[in-house]
This record gives structure tokens, sequence and C-alpha cells, in this order.
């Protein structure tokens, strides 16, 4: 059984998003100090500019900022609607699709052709969050 979320969680708009991003930020001050222990060293990953370092920090960025854009997407006072439920679900699967593909691209660079999904994810909630704005 789940439990039930605490009051100043429900006080929020849109709770899903305010626990998502929080935790997605979280993700993201600790996957910096894991990798942020080998960065030091010159030839980490094939140096500074190659392509598995170049995704695990775009990954790492992608956390933090998408992290924080569902927190300020569960503040916002979006009208309740169908419009506004997709986009915060859209928000939530983009915001862990789009380091998820970093971090597998960093792995095989044949799997950067799945950039699509939280591309489309993410373009999407921001479609129906200006419809639900605007609605």
């Amino acid at each position: 059984m789940v439990p039930p979320l605490p009051i100043a969680v429900l006080c929020v708009p849109h709770p899903v998003n305010w626990i998502a991003g929080w935790g997605l930020v979280l993700a993201a001050f600790l996957s910096g100090a894991g990798i942020g222990l080998f960065f030091h060293r010159e030839e980490f990953l094939g140096g500074y500019a190659s392509f598995p370092r170049r995704m695990l920090r775009l990954g790492h960025i992608a956390l933090a900022a998408l992290g924080m854009m569902n927190v300020l997407f569960a503040l916002s006072p979006l009208p309740t609607g169908r419009a506004t439920s997709a986009a915060a679900a859209l928000f939530v699967a983009g915001a862990a699709l789009m380091p998820a593909v970093c971090f597998l691209a960093a792995w095989r660079k044949s799997l950067r052709h799945l950039f699509a999904l939280p591309v489309v994810s993410l373009v999407l909630a921001v479609v129906f969050a200006l419809v639900g704005g605007l609605s």
C-alpha cells in the first residue's frame, strides 16, 4: 500500500511533478558527484571532447534542468483538465527519458537515435501546458 502524500506536497498544484522534479535534482547531484570523481583525468572516457564524455555531461545537466522544469510546472497555477494532466505526465516522461538516453548513448553510440522519444515528450508537454493554460 502506498502511503499518503504529506499535506505540504498536496498543496502543490501538480504534486507528482514536484516529487519527480526534486528526485531528478537529487539524481543530478549524485550523478555529478559520481562522474566528478573521474573528470580530473585528461583522458577520462576518451578526453574532454569525446562523445561518451559529452553525453555523460549532457545527461547530468538534463537531470538538473528537467528536474527544475518539473518543479516549475508543479508550482504553476494551470487549471485542471485533460491538457494539463497530459502535460504533467509528459514532463515527467521526458525528464526521465532525456538523461536515460544520454547515458545510454554514452554507452552505445547507436542508441543516440532514441533522442526522438524525450524530445517529442517534452515538446508535447509544452504544447499541452500552453493549451491547458489558454483554455
